[in-house]
């Protein structure tokens, strides 16, 4: 009965270490293919616990009539990795989501102006979420022109998302579960199933294999979002949260030190920038670094004509579609012209009665992140 009760012990021990380690960036953890490990175990946790814990319960007197100061501690260290795990280093309990979001207009605008944000326009309404607050939430729920959305982002990939929280046509709740492959994951309140944040797809649980739907967005400097949309609200900071806030402060120019979080100075490391983009079903990745130089790169991807964009505060970006192989522009004064017609960054004529260009979708992503997720990238 004593063996019977140490076996628990470890067994539990190594159960609640194991529901973490597949989940967060531990050693080797997130290089592993272990989704369905570790959703299996979150998914029968309960019942592992219940089993381990009657065992330790069956052993009890036997190990104390031998010891009492071992099976004591040896409680006391369970306890102590369970509360760890469960609490401590639980991703919801690290990256506390607001219980409500201030938005506010232009004139009583606290954020500064040079400061990156994830801009969504939908239905003439217009509102910026600035990295910095995103980065450490994972993730905040608005509605824009009545219409509920989810925006997304993961400092360990440099990933933004915007998505429509419907699943089966209803309104869902989700929570961050963790990470797969150094990507954030969320959890929807009804199924338990797990979302990937870089796609939106379902990739354990009842919902494996479906997506969210995602919404057009735009990443890009604030004051160049509010010259686009002057009439724009931007989430303000959370004085809950200022010490987190504050802590991310360096994280969008590429200076912090982490290893999750640096940067990659040289072109196509891990950690390097690239802009990828998606036109129909390919995939393509940019250097960020021959994006500053050139500013410009014209380009054809899945037989589309494109112009990749570079604004010159070396933050705000588009991808566009050309009207013909032969459109060429240059980039002045924050402006696309092709000797003919003038353009702003997100493809809107200057010119009466001239279609708009069509926005391709793109992201500024870490290398490694963008490659994983898409593995039939060209570049």
């Amino acid at each position: 009965m004593k063996k019977l009760f140490y076996f628990a012990i470890l067994g539990l021990c190594l159960f609640e270490i194991a529901n973490v380690y597949f989940i967060m960036p531990m050693p080797g953890s997130q290089e592993m293919q272990s989704i369905g490990w570790a959703y299996f175990l979150y998914h029968w946790r309960w019942f592992f616990r219940t089993l381990l814990g009657l065992i330790i319960l069956y052993g009890l007197k036997t190990a104390f009539q031998k010891s009492k100061i071992f099976p004591i501690l040896s409680i006391f260290i369970v306890a102590g990795i369970a509360y760890a795990t469960n609490f401590e280093m639980a991703a919801d309990a690290m990256f506390i989501q607001p219980q409500s979001i201030q938005m506010s207009q232009v004139a009583q605008n606290k954020v500064d102006t040079s400061r990156i944000i994830i801009g969504v326009e939908y239905n003439g309404e217009a509102k910026a979420y600035p990295i910095q607050f995103l980065g450490y939430h994972h993730q905040v729920f608005d509605t824009i022109a009545g219409k509920p959305i989810i925006v997304t982002y993961c400092t360990v990939c440099r990933s933004a998302r915007v998505f429509e929280p419907i699943v089966n046509g209803m309104l869902e709740k989700f929570r961050l579960v963790g990470m797969d492959h150094f990507n954030a994951m969320f959890e929807d309140k009804t199924t338990h199933s797990w979302w990937r944040q870089a796609t939106g797809e379902a990739i354990a649980g009842p919902l494996k294999g479906q997506f969210l739907p995602e919404m057009n967005s735009s990443q890009m400097a604030l004051k160049q979002w509010l010259a686009l949309y002057p009439n724009s609200t931007t989430m303000q900071p959370d004085q809950l949260f200022q010490m987190e806030y504050d802590s991310m402060s360096n994280y969008e120019a590429g200076r912090r030190t982490g290893t999750l979080t640096r940067r990659d100075s040289l072109s196509w490391g891990k950690k390097s920038w690239v802009l990828g983009i998606k036109v129909g079903n390919v995939y393509k990745a940019y250097d960020w670094n021959d994006l500053i130089q050139h500013r410009l790169i014209h380009d054809i991807v899945n037989d589309k004509p494109i112009v990749v964009v570079l604004a010159n505060d070396n933050k705000s970006f588009s991808v566009l579609q050309r009207i013909s192989p032969t459109q060429v522009f240059n980039w002045q004064n924050d402006t696309l012209s092709d000797q003919q017609y003038h353009y702003n960054l997100l493809g809107i004529p200057a010119e009466p009665g001239i279609d708009r260009l069509k926005k391709i979708k793109a992201y500024q992503e870490y290398w490694h992140s963008w490659k994983t997720f898409h593995p039939e990238t060209l570049h």
